[in-house]
């Protein structure tokens, strides 16, 4: 009787454990699936960003997978995980290296203590607009330092825009360079965007996004600048009282995958998942565009926030207080790559 026990507990344990393995495995690995060379590989494709579903990036997230999706028959699955619901911007990068995530979307500006030439989003009043910052990263310039990142495993695709930032803060509004002295303001983190606000006496610190609300809520800092589907989407004019157009420096994002997990595509597979890439791109910028307009006239009709757009005088004001920043940094990034940023203004 003892032995029989025995024996159906050692059973049981067992059944449990192959029950266990089977869940686990259950089509949700990263890793590929064994098929002919001319088949697609069955695999689950794990794509992390860290802001809301109604913004350009989860727009282009959507039509990766859409289209990933429909080309292999199901036979790709992409999960995605908006909000840093996986990963936090802090650990997002590190996880694309060890393959914990296969695609994300990354703010070029937290990049740059890999690569100093990050800063190039951060250089205020560089570009006109999201279509020149488009034409410069998918110029041979841009795509030299999208694709720096090959030795930590990673491979750049392309430039996702999400537009020209805009200041915000809870204490006056800032119509000139002197209204910024004395106030503390929330930055993504980089050499740039910390003398953005120092060249101006303004303190900055650096807080992940997905903390940011609570920040500005708790007074941790006066203010913060961003796009208008950022302000809109996290609704900072909750807590925000004074909004300048000011479109100082800007939010672009490198779409990055990990080369670990591409190279182990077989050639339909890895096909599928570059031309997903493509239409995703190509989705996230149009969408860009139209969706900070449409965030601009929800801010105004919800009438929370003071807005005020400076003109082109006052424009003029701040890009002569902020020169200093490209005598300082235009050596450390390469005067090469800023003289191809500026040509793609022509």
């Amino acid at each position: 009787m003892r032995n029989s026990k025995r024996n159906f507990l050692v059973l049981l344990s067992i059944t449990m454990l192959l029950i266990l393995s089977a869940c686990g495995s259950g089509g949700s690995s990263s890793e590929p699936s064994s098929a002919g060379e001319n088949e697609v590989q069955e695999v689950t494709i794990k794509l992390a960003h860290e802001v809301a579903e109604n913004t350009s990036q989860h727009v282009g997230s959507v039509a990766v997978k859409d289209y990933i999706e429909k080309e292999s028959e199901g036979k790709i699955k992409v999960q995605i995980y908006p909000n840093g619901q996986l990963f936090g911007d802090k650990d997002v990068y590190q996880q694309l290296v060890a393959n914990n995530v296969q695609i994300t979307q990354i703010d070029l500006s937290k990049l740059v203590g890999e690569d100093p030439r990050f800063n190039i989003p951060s250089m205020p009043y560089l570009f006109n607009g999201d279509d020149e910052a488009v034409k410069f990263w998918d110029s041979e310039k841009g795509m030299e330092i999208l694709t720096s990142l090959d030795s930590d495993g990673i491979y750049g695709i392309a430039m996702w825009p999400n537009g020209p930032k805009h200041l915000t803060n809870a204490v006056k509004p800032l119509k000139k360079p002197e209204d910024l002295e004395g106030l503390k303001f929330r930055t993504q983190g980089g050499q740039v965007l910390e003398s953005v606000f120092s060249t101006l006496g303004a303190g900055s610190v650096s807080i992940p996004f997905t903390e940011l609300y609570t920040a500005l809520q708790q007074g941790t800092v006066d203010g913060q600048t961003n796009t208008f589907v950022n302000i809109d989407s996290k609704k900072f004019d909750e807590i925000q009282k004074y909004l300048t157009v000011s479109g100082e420096t800007r939010v672009d994002l490198g779409l990055f995958v990990n080369q670990k997990f591409m190279d182990g595509l077989n050639e339909p597979t890895r096909k599928i998942v570059e031309d997903g890439l493509k239409a995703g791109t190509e989705e996230a910028r149009k969408a860009a565009k139209v969706m900070n307009e449409e965030s601009r006239k929800n801010l105004e009709e919800r009438g929370e926030i003071e807005i005020y757009e400076l003109s082109e005088e006052e424009i003029e004001a701040f890009k002569e207080a902020w020169a200093p920043i490209y005598d300082e940094y235009t050596s450390i990034i390469g005067e090469e790559y800023i003289e191809a940023a500026k040509q793609a203004n022509e």
